[in-house]
C-alpha cells in the first residue's frame, strides 16, 4: 500500500484544511444530538423511542436535501475549479427552488398528519402521541432548514467551510441550552418534555437559517449578490444541473425511505428495541463524525481536480482517501467499544434494552470499516466525479433488493430480535462494497460535467 502521499505537503494541507472544520461541526452536532437523546432520556424509553421515530421524517427530510444539494455541489466545486462564480450562484438558485419545495412537502405532512405518519412505525399509543406531539411543533423549521442546508452545501464546494462550523456551533448550543431549559422546566420554564425538545429544535434552525445568510453577505463570500441573480439561468442550464442531481436526490430518497422501513421493522419489535436503535443511533453518529469530514474533503478536491481536467489527479486523490477513511474507521470502531457502556448507562431503560444495545454497538464498531468505505465511494468519489445514475441504480439494488427484504425476513418471519435484523441488513453493506470498488477501479465515474460549452 502506497502511503507517500502522506508527504505530499499540499494535499494533506487543504485535505486537513477541509475535513477538519466539518468534523468539528459534525463532532458538536453529534455530541449535543446525544446529550439530547440523554436528556429525553430521562423521560423512560416511551419518549425516546417517541422523538427517535418521531425524527425519522427529519431523517428523510434532511437525506433529501442533502441528495439535491450535494447534488447540486458537483457543479459548484468543478465551477470552483474553474472559477466561475456567477455560475455558482445560478447552481445555489436552483438548490434553493428545490430545497424550498421539498421543505414545504415535509412541513405540511408532519403538521397535518403526524399522527398517520407515527402509526407507520409503531402501535403503541402513548409513542404515537408524544411523536405526534414533537412533529407538529418541530415541522416549523422545515424550510429554514431546507434553505440552510443548500447555503452550507455551496460554501463547503467552493472550501468556505469555517463559517458554516462557526454557525452550526452557536445554533447547536442554542438549541441545546433551550431544549434542557424546556425539557426539565429550569427556573422560570415551563417542563414541556418532548415538546420542549421540538421548541429548542426549531429555534436553533431558525437562528441558523438567518445567522448564515447574514455573514454571507458580511464577510462578502462569493455568494455575495443580488438575490435575483441566483435566478437568472436558462432552460438549458437548468436541464444541464437537473439531469446530474436528480439521480443524487433519488439515491438518498430511495436509501432513507428503505433506512426508515428498517426502522418500522424495529419498532415492531418493541419499545425495547426502537429505544436500543435509537441509542445505538447516537454513537453511530459519533462515529461518522470523521467519515463525513474525509467525505466532504474528497467530494471538493475531486471535483475541482475534474473541474481543472486533471481526471488522473482525480483518480489519485480518491485512493488516497480509500486508505485514510479505512484507517479512520478501525480507529473509531475502537473508540465505540470504549465508549458505549458508559453512554448505556446514561439512559433510564430496561436491561432488555441495555443488553440490546450493547449488542448493537458491538455490531457496529467490528462493520464501520466496511461502511466507511462504500460512504467515501459514494459521496466522495462517484457523485464528485458526476456518477450519479450508476450509484443511484446501485442504491435501489442494494437496499431494496437486499437489505428490505433483509429486514422484513428477519423481523416478521425469523422473528429475530433487533440486533439479528440489524445484522441481516448489513448483507447489503458487504454486496454494495465490492461493486463499488470495482466501479471506482474501473475510472468509469470521472465526468467533466462543466467544460462542455453549454448555454448558461
Amino acid at each position: 500500500m502506497d502511503l507517500s502521499f502522506l508527504r505530499d505537503k499540499s494535499f494533506m494541507r487543504t485535505m486537513l484544511g477541509l475535513a477538519i472544520p466539518i468534523s468539528i461541526q459534525q463532532l458538536l452536532a453529534a455530541s449535543l444530538n446525544m446529550l439530547d437523546v440523554v436528556m429525553v432520556g430521562q423521560l423512560g424509553e416511551t419518549s425516546i423511542a417517541a422523538i427517535g421515530l418521531a425524527n425519522q421524517v427529519f431523517f428523510l427530510l434532511i437525506l433529501f436535501l442533502f441528495g439535491v444539494t450535494s447534488g447540486m455541489a458537483i457543479f459548484t466545486a468543478q465551477y470552483w475549479g474553474k472559477k466561475e462564480v456567477g455560475n455558482i450562484r445560478k447552481v445555489l438558485g436552483i438548490s434553493l427552488i428545490v430545497s424550498l419545495g421539498v421543505g414545504l412537502l415535509f412541513t405540511l405532512a408532519a403538521m397535518l398528519v403526524p399522527e398517520s405518519i407515527m402509526r407507520f412505525y409503531t402501535e403503541d399509543v402513548e409513542v404515537i402521541e408524544l411523536g405526534s406531539q414533537y412533529l407538529r411543533i418541530v415541522s416549523i423549521s422545515y424550510i429554514f432548514m431546507a434553505i440552510t442546508t443548500a447555503y452550507f452545501a455551496i460554501l463547503r464546494s467552493i472550501t468556505m467551510v469555517k463559517v458554516t462550523v462557526v454557525v452550526s456551533a452557536i445554533a447547536l448550543a442554542l438549541k441545546t441550552g433551550i431544549g434542557y431549559l424546556l425539557i426539565f422546566g429550569i427556573g422560570p420554564f415551563p417542563a414541556l418534555g418532548v415538546r420542549g425538545a421540538a421548541i429548542g429544535t426549531t429555534i436553533g434552525w431558525i437562528f441558523q437559517c438567518g445567522l448564515i445568510i447574514m455573514l454571507v453577505y458580511a464577510l462578502k463570500t462569493p455568494l455575495a449578490a443580488n438575490p435575483f441573480t441566483y435566478f437568472r439561468f436558462n432552460r438549458t442550464f437548468l436541464g444541464k444541473v437537473l439531469k446530474t442531481a436528480m439521480p443524487a436526490t433519488a439515491n438518498e430518497v430511495f436509501w432513507s425511505v428503505g433506512f426508515t422501513i428498517y426502522h418500522a421493522v424495529y419498532a415492531r419489535i418493541g419499545t425495547d428495541a426502537i429505544a436500543a436503535i435509537q441509542i445505538n443511533a447516537t454513537i453511530e453518529e459519533l462515529a461518522y463524525v470523521l467519515f463525513l469530514g474525509l467525505g466532504n474533503a474528497c467530494a471538493v478536491m475531486v471535483g475541482n481536480r475534474i473541474g481543472e481536467g486533471k481526471k488522473e489527479d482525480a483518480f489519485e486523490y480518491a485512493r488516497r482517501f480509500l486508505i485514510l477513511v479505512v484507517f479512520v474507521a478501525f480507529i473509531s470502531g475502537g473508540l465505540i467499544l470504549f465508549i458505549g457502556e458508559p453512554v448505556i448507562g446514561f439512559f433510564d431503560i430496561s436491561i432488555k434494552a441495555a443488553n440490546s444495545a450493547r449488542i448493537l454497538i458491538l455490531i457496529f464498531s467490528l462493520t464501520a470499516w466496511v461502511r466507511a468505505i462504500n460512504f467515501i465511494l459514494f459521496v466522495g468519489v462517484l457523485r464528485a466525479g458526476g456518477d450519479t445514475r450508476f450509484a443511484m441504480f446501485m442504491e435501489l439494488f442494494s437496499v431494496w433488493v437486499i437489505g428490505v427484504p433483509a429486514a422484513l425476513i428477519g423481523g416478521f418471519v425469523l422473528h429475530l430480535p433487533v440486533y439479528g435484523v440489524y445484522l441481516m441488513v448489513f448483507i447489503e453493506e458487504l454486496v454494495k462494497v465490492f461493486i463499488i470498488t470495482r466501479r471506482y477501479i474501473s475510472r468509469k465515474w470521472i465526468h467533466e460535467l462543466v467544460n462542455n460549452p453549454e448555454a448558461t
